[in-house]
């Protein structure tokens, strides 16, 4: 890909709501970068938890996995 834009003539407008959805995913990815970088510095201030404070990866994927499927009666 060039790294010029294209010119504002060349390029192809988007439906209102295509770029109304595009600057959500925008704000929705800026929020989770924001928090991924604030739990980083929080590390680098503090240090790791302790293993005890910790939850394992398997239980919050099971967790995860859970809230995904649907609820059956």
């Amino acid at each position: 890909m060039s790294e010029q834009p294209a010119p504002a003539d060349a390029r192809q407008q988007l439906e209102p709501a295509t770029a109304d959805g595009l600057r959500a995913y925008a704000a929705r990815t800026r929020a989770n970068a924001d928090q991924f970088a604030a739990v980083r510095e929080d590390i680098a201030e503090n240090g790791l938890p302790a293993v005890e404070d910790c939850t394992p990866w398997e239980d919050l994927r099971e967790a995860h996995l859970a809230a995904q499927r649907p609820a059956v009666a």
